[in-house]
């Protein structure tokens, strides 16, 4: 039956081809924007955590199941049958819950997943700098935005967000060959 992962990759359509290296936004945040959203960001990436826990405690007890039983499990006569489904199901309703929440309160945003931040409690937040597309980078537990990257620079390509960067996000009238 195996463990239960679910990655960012799992739940968002964020992933874009590799030859398209700018996604397309409809908005850019200012670094205020950004920072004001991040008290409600952290209590959306703690319930996402705990949700995923939960997910690993019941993948564990499919786990048990599995070892206990086998493919034995599946036949509706096997004691622990009732068990298996009820868990399936928990594991159903949980990842539903998490895909919610992705969608609602992050997605909808116009805030992206970016590869392993359901893993890691990452957030980019869209924005401009100098004409072209960046993302603000956010970190579960950081007080306020503070890092930006390229939109292909990634976590690894983090730079601090100087009060002249600041000032220069999230301006509108970016060259439209650039959208």
């Amino acid at each position: 039956m195996g463990r239960i992962l679910l990655r960012s990759s799992d739940l968002t359509g964020n992933t874009f081809p590799p030859a398209m290296t700018e996604p397309v936004h409809s908005h850019a945040f200012t670094t205020a924007e950004a920072n004001s959203l991040v008290p409600e960001m952290e209590k959306v990436m703690a319930e996402v955590e705990r949700l995923r826990g939960q997910l690993e405690e019941v993948g564990e007890r499919l786990q048990i199941l599995d070892a206990l039983w086998g493919p034995k499990v599946l036949e509706e006569a096997n004691p622990d049958h009732a068990e298996l489904l009820r868990h399936r199901s928990d594991i159903d309703e949980m990842t539903k819950r998490i895909q919610v929440l992705v969608d609602d309160e992050i997605l909808a945003r116009g805030i992206r997943f970016p590869v392993g931040g359901l893993e890691h409690g990452l957030l980019d937040f869209p924005t401009t700098l100098d004409g072209r597309w960046v993302y603000l980078c956010w970190m579960r537990g950081e007080p306020t935005v503070d890092h930006w990257h390229e939109i292909t620079g990634g976590f690894a390509g983090r730079q601090p967000v100087t009060a002249e960067d600041s000032r220069r996000m999230g301006l509108e009238g970016l060259d439209p060959d650039r959208r």
